[in-house]
């Protein structure tokens, strides 16, 4: 594998989640249709942010991972997507989906949540404990989501586990300079990690009072593991195609070796 070529699918999920499985299933014949072996789509793409999330939450063999699963096994391509999942203490996961087109499937549970801004998705979101490689035609690809870009330690641990691809799906809360924030958090990931990072958010909101639920920006983006944008997204609904060369990897961690260079170290305090 030479190359791996990702499809970025931006869409404005609503409360319904057969209605946002339709936005896939849509998603993933564009995917294939323009030769993408793997299509990244927002968290909570299942329901947006913003309602109560206990009564769609599904465990990862339920009707609408099932959907999706069947979509990405007509499709031929991976799929990976924001649902919601039972958690055993009464609140829910925020898990990203991985459907591959041989019917595999594989859960990633957002570990940072997101209490920041105002919100608090502790209160409704159990925290998940483990990161989460999968392999996309022989290709290693990290998951991670959302919030969890403000993380770097979870991006280098995924590369030190063989990660050249690490997939962020968002629904970006907005706000003064939060876009900036957005783009700049996937670029230094990528930089810090020295892979690819592929940021997908949410489109901004088209209702005239989105109300104050992190419920997406746009910017989606995908960034080389130099921290150069490849490829970008506007505001609204849109899919965007890029192919990413592996050899690029090696290129930049030979020259640029922050994963070996790095060293423990203790704290001196004085006083």
């Amino acid at each position: 594998m030479t190359s791996l070529t990702v499809a970025l699918a931006q869409i404005e999920a609503t409360t319904d989640p057969a209605a946002n499985a339709a936005l896939v299933e849509d998603g993933l014949r564009r995917a294939a249709e323009a030769g993408a072996a793997l299509a990244v789509f927002p968290e909570a793409t299942m329901c947006r942010f913003g309602v109560p999330l206990g009564p769609v939450a599904e465990p990862l063999d339920g009707p609408w991972a099932e959907r999706i699963a069947d979509a990405a096994r007509a499709s031929g391509v991976h799929v990976v997507a924001g649902m919601f999942t039972p958690a055993a203490d009464g609140r829910v996961r925020n898990t990203l989906l991985h459907a591959a087109p041989d019917g595999t499937r594989t859960g990633y549970d957002k570990i940072h949540l997101y209490d920041a801004f105002g919100f608090t998705e502790s209160r409704t979101v159990e925290p998940g404990q483990r990161a989460v490689l999968i392999t996309v035609d022989e290709v290693a690809v990290g998951l991670s989501t959302c919030y969890d870009l403000r993380f770097p330690a979870l991006y280098q641990r995924l590369a030190d586990a063989g990660a050249r691809v690490i997939l962020a799906p968002a629904s970006w809360g907005d706000g003064p300079g939060k876009l900036d924030a957005f783009t700049t958090l996937a670029r230094a990931r990528a930089l810090d990690s020295t892979t690819y990072v592929v940021a997908v958010d949410q489109a901004r909101p088209s209702d005239p009072d989105p109300g104050t639920a992190p419920r997406g920006v746009g910017g989606s983006l995908a960034v080389g593991p130099d921290g150069a944008v490849l490829a970008s997204a506007g505001n609204a609904p849109e899919l965007v195609v890029v192919d990413l060369p592996l050899a690029r990897v090696d290129e930049v961690r030979a020259g640029l070796p922050v994963l070996a260079n790095r060293r423990d170290f203790t704290v001196a305090t004085q006083g």
